[in-house]
């Protein structure tokens, strides 16, 4: 039979009743002729409490017992899902992380994924099982230690049991109906797209929408999985959702796609820095090596070899990049005059496959912007994105002008 790879999320089984919601959705699917696997998160709020459970007891914890710990919640739904199916005469059982196996790097709290044999579950599939309920965000490392694959880890698990399994599409369910042209809290225009590129779908996840997480993408691009974005909380619908899929897949499509963004971002700036060959990879080394997430990079003009070294991060990795940078500087690695963080900025991104062979789009952006007033801090692209930094004050407006100027409400 073939089979279908359904996610639901820590809100689509948040208690008792939505895990039975969602179990007729899985039931409905079998009807419909599938071998089904079900990859489920916590409910909603469980992995947060475990986390805090965790640094009550140990500020200094060992992230072997961590994951162990946070582990569970996945472990619970799964149990939970697969009486509800049993109750209603749909052959299934739980499957934990170490059961299928699903084989990780030792990361503790980071793993990834290296393989996922299939001969369980379809030796089970043989033997009659319909339905395997596989909990997500979690694996086991060569040691075997359970590991955690990080926030937003079921979404990578779902897409790699699909692509491990062959299986038809992956569907993921969620709290919202699809991917939207941007975010309709801000622009009430937003719209919902019916497909989305892979491409796009990896740069709006990695420019701050939330519908799916990065690796996830990354991995159903590379397996080409087809996805389906779509909201457990409305009536069944085959033509429901997104569909995350080969750029191919789309007969035509909108220059831009959306308008993505992120608040939780800072300007950094190194003041007077030598202008000489090596010392980007003095700034950016030792950066990196701190962990901090740099994104953006402008360097100004040289004057009388010094010159500026602007570069954007989370906001939450300030200190971090400071304290990275002082230690450089301490060490002779590099000399500047000041470092100097604005954290009060924003990042705004439009992105769309179509921008590769549409000119002009760069131009209409910042001219949408001059005439909000909104002034450009920073400016990246890509083939095609395009990202400026501005004050965290102009976030709504820029999302509004720039969605309405795009017209990204018309199909």
């Amino acid at each position: 039979m073939p089979i279908l790879v359904m996610k639901f999320g820590g809100t689509s089984v948040a208690n008792l009743d939505r895990i039975h919601r969602a179990s007729k959705r899985v039931a409905r699917e079998v009807a419909n002729g599938y071998d089904v696997i079900v990859i489920v998160s916590a409910m909603s709020g469980k992995t947060n409490e475990l986390v805090g459970w965790v640094n009550e007891t140990s500020h200094l914890y060992d992230a072997r017992e961590y994951d162990a710990v946070v582990s569970s919640g996945e472990q619970v739904t799964a149990g939970l899902m697969s009486l509800r199916l049993q109750e209603m005469d749909v052959p299934a059982r739980s499957w934990q992380g170490w059961q299928v196996p699903v084989k990780t790097t030792g990361v503790h709290s980071a793993a990834r994924i290296e393989e996922i044999p299939t001969d369980n579950i379809m030796a089970k599939f043989g033997e009659g099982m319909r339905v395997a309920v596989v909990a997500g965000f979690q694996g086991i490392a060569d040691d075997g230690r359970v590991t955690t694959l990080g926030r937003g880890g079921s979404d990578t698990t779902a897409v790699a049991f699909a692509a491990a399994f062959g299986a038809e599409r992956c569907d993921i369910y969620t709290d919202v109906d699809g991917v939207y042209t941007t975010d309709p809290r801000i622009s009430d225009k937003a719209r919902k797209l019916d497909k989305i590129a892979f491409e796009e779908m990896l740069e709006l996840a990695s420019l701050g929408a939330k519908v799916l997480q990065t690796r996830s993408v990354e991995l159903a691009m590379r397996y080409k999985v087809k996805l389906r974005v779509l909201s457990s909380f409305e009536e069944y619908d085959p033509e429901a959702g997104t569909l995350v899929c080969d750029e191919e897949d789309i007969v035509e499509s909108n220059v831009v796609s959306g308008v993505a963004y992120s608040r939780d971002e800072a300007k950094m700036t190194l003041i007077s820095v030598a202008d000489r060959p090596g010392i980007a990879s003095a700034i950016f080394t030792p950066l990196a090596d701190a962990g901090v997430n740099v994104d953006m990079i402008v360097q100004n003009i040289s004057e009388e070899g010094r010159t500026d070294m602007t570069f954007s991060c989370p906001v939450d990795q300030v200190a971090r990049a400071e304290k990275a940078m002082s230690a450089a500087k301490e060490a002779g690695d590099i000399n500047f005059h000041d470092i100097v963080a604005d954290t009060d900025v924003a990042k705004v991104s439009i992105v769309g496959i179509g921008m590769r062979s549409q000119a002009g789009i760069a131009a209409k952006m910042f001219q949408v912007l001059s005439n909000e007033g909104i002034n450009i801090k920073v400016i990246t692209t890509s083939e095609i994105k395009l990202s400026v930094l501005i004050d965290r004050k102009y976030l709504e407006l820029a999302v509004q002008a720039l969605h309405d100027a795009f017209e990204l409400e018309k199909a």
